[in-house]
């Protein structure tokens, strides 16, 4: 990999949209704190010594950064390819409201259900949030916080679950954890 790497370094030009990372040896644990310090995506790490392969491969590790939020609940939803139920969810400030994205309900069955029902009986007719248009979106009122577990790095959420729910409570608190995928 080490000289397939320098091979390509000579040949990616240096202005944009290009761009060539610079590698890192050292502590992986210290170099991947300091990336959720930043509130960075993650890292991508592979055995120097390895061969290159197209493809997956157990060599080429891919660290996320999550963290928790807490969001308000402005209404629900279903993803466009599973159809599992979301949450449409919103950032309360000083301005108003501010779409932060959508999160699948990750919730026990009793949870789920205790949701639902508090969902149905809080329901809107238009969105809480003026100008956002959501196809098929059942809205509600903006009363209800969920804590959210999502990538860091990103202005909307990604990969992100719903782990509770509680009455409105305006506090976020944020942790950073480690995950992998592949």
């Amino acid at each position: 990999m080490l000289e397939r790497r320098a091979k390509l370094k000579e040949f990616i030009p240096t202005e944009q949209p290009f761009l060539f990372s610079e590698e890192f040896t050292g502590d992986a644990a210290a170099f991947f704190q300091t990336c959720a310090n930043h509130q960075l995506e993650g890292i991508v790490s592979k055995l120097a010594s390895s061969k290159y392969r197209s493809g997956r491969s157990k060599t080429w590790l891919k660290t996320k950064c999550f963290t928790e939020s807490s969001l308000l609940i402005i209404g629900t939803g279903r993803d466009r390819k599973t159809k599992a139920p979301l949450a449409l969810l919103a950032r309360a400030d000083q301005q108003g409201l501010s779409y932060a994205g959508s999160a699948f309900i990750a919730l026990s069955g009793a949870e789920r259900n205790e949701l639902g029902a508090r969902l149905q009986a809080s329901k809107l007719e238009r969105c809480p949030i003026p100008k956002l248009r959501i196809p098929d979106a059942q809205w509600v009122q903006p009363q209800l916080m969920a804590r959210v577990r999502h990538l860091t790095g990103s202005k909307y959420l990604r990969r992100r679950g719903i782990t509770t729910t509680n009455d409105r409570d305006r506090s976020s608190r944020h942790q950073t954890q480690a995950g992998s995928a592949k």
